[in-house]
């Protein structure tokens, strides 16, 4: 079974398309014509072993919020379209991933009840053209439109770029973790009945 997710979404300020393939080989393709965040997408798919195609164009000439937050917004909704019921999966995970100095912990619950705990302090507000407080928005609008309870901590770091990027790669460990099929799990992995 293949597990991909695809989303379109369109609105006044953006235009994205999103393909996520939870069962890939760790590729990124695309542009959001915002190159840091292409890096950090690049570093998603690499450490989670997803292919990512990402197609992103939006209101640049105002700022880059809008699209920051529809790229999460719709790589969110490709993850949770990817997962289906969710049967089969181990759900729960958590990774450290260091990157220099910096180190940050991901934990996350592929629950179907959104939340995100976001405690990565960044000491610069702009990394060449990126506003370092888009972060946090990203990661926030994943969380609610993947349905998933998303914990990020810096342990320690000095390095605004290396903190960022120990965030996304930690995430990518920990998705790849979560959205794994353990054959010892029969169904959905909850006493529920279902991960909504």
């Amino acid at each position: 079974m293949k597990r991909l997710g695809r989303v379109v979404r369109g609105t006044a300020e953006t235009q994205v398309e999103v393909v996520w393939d939870l069962d890939g080989a760790g590729r990124f393709a695309g542009s959001t014509r915002l190159p840091f965040l292409d890096h950090m997408l690049a570093q998603l798919a690499r450490h989670g072993r997803f292919d990512l195609n990402v197609d992103a164009r939006g209101d640049l000439e105002i700022d880059a919020h809008h699209t920051v937050e529809d790229v999460g917004i719709a790589l969110g909704r490709a993850f949770k379209d990817a997962l289906g019921d969710g049967a089969g999966i181990t759900r729960f995970a958590s990774a450290h991933a260091p990157l220099d100095e910096s180190l940050v912990l991901a934990a996350v619950d592929v629950s179907g009840r959104p939340y995100l705990h976001y405690a990565v302090p960044v000491p610069r507000q702009r990394l060449g053209d990126y506003d370092t407080d888009l972060t946090e928005e990203f990661f926030r609008a994943f969380a609610m439109n993947a349905g998933i309870t998303l914990h990020l901590v810096l342990v320690h770091g000095r390095n605004a770029h290396h903190i960022i990027e120990a965030a996304f790669k930690a995430l990518a460990l920990a998705l790849d973790r979560a959205s794994r099929m353990d054959p010892r799990v029969q169904g959905v992995p909850s006493t529920k009945g279902t991960l909504t």
